[in-house]
């Protein structure tokens, strides 16, 4: 049975979400049973067993068209990946948001993956961002130790630009482990 967009629904199955990820495809249906978490995307679907999922990594992803919007990236023990996204597109330019609905679903699997003993690695953030802070602290290091003095303070400026017009993203996205009792509120709706 079909799940309406951002309305997780609680069956004797089990616990329903989906999302749309782009104006033209198909829905993103998830489902928490007691087999495991069972997915449609596209044409492609499964169930993977709680045990079989290997790491949960919680992001915050905000794009133009929504500045709160949420990503859980679900990794099976094979290598493959799923996205679950906490705004659905409904028309061309209007993302709406499904914050209590996500934080819901993406709460239960979380539950789901510690009653069943899960072993997979709990990541909040993103360590790009970690490499993008040594990369910079790197060529300031070197353009002042050459004396490039303009070189060194047009990336001072560029630092301080970058972290005023994105300091929340940055924020929000840095590099921490978690655990299933104490999620991270900041990479929640």
């Amino acid at each position: 049975m079909p799940t309406k967009i951002g309305l997780p629904t609680e069956t004797a199955a089990g616990v329903r979400y989906a999302y749309k990820a782009s104006l033209i495809g198909a829905a993103h249906q998830f489902e928490l049973t007691a087999e495991g978490l069972s997915w449609h995307v596209g044409s492609k679907s499964g169930v993977w067993p709680y045990a079989d999922i290997a790491e949960l990594r919680l992001s915050y992803r905000p794009v133009s068209m929504q500045s709160r919007r949420f990503r859980t990236d679900v990794e099976h023990g094979n290598g493959q990946r799923i996205s679950i996204f906490s705004t659905s597109w409904q028309t061309v330019a209007l993302m709406v948001p499904q914050d209590r609905e996500y934080r819901a679903f993406i709460a239960q699997l979380h539950r789901r993956l510690d009653e069943a003993g899960s072993r997979a690695a709990l990541i909040a953030g993103i360590a790009l961002l970690v490499l993008v802070a040594i990369a910079i602290t790197g060529l300031l290091a070197r353009a002042v130790a050459t004396g490039a003095f303009a070189g060194a303070l047009f990336l001072v400026g560029f630092a301080a630009l970058f972290a005023w017009q994105i300091g929340s993203f940055i924020q929000r996205n840095k590099p921490r482990t978690y655990t299933f009792d104490n999620l991270p509120k900041d990479l929640f709706p």
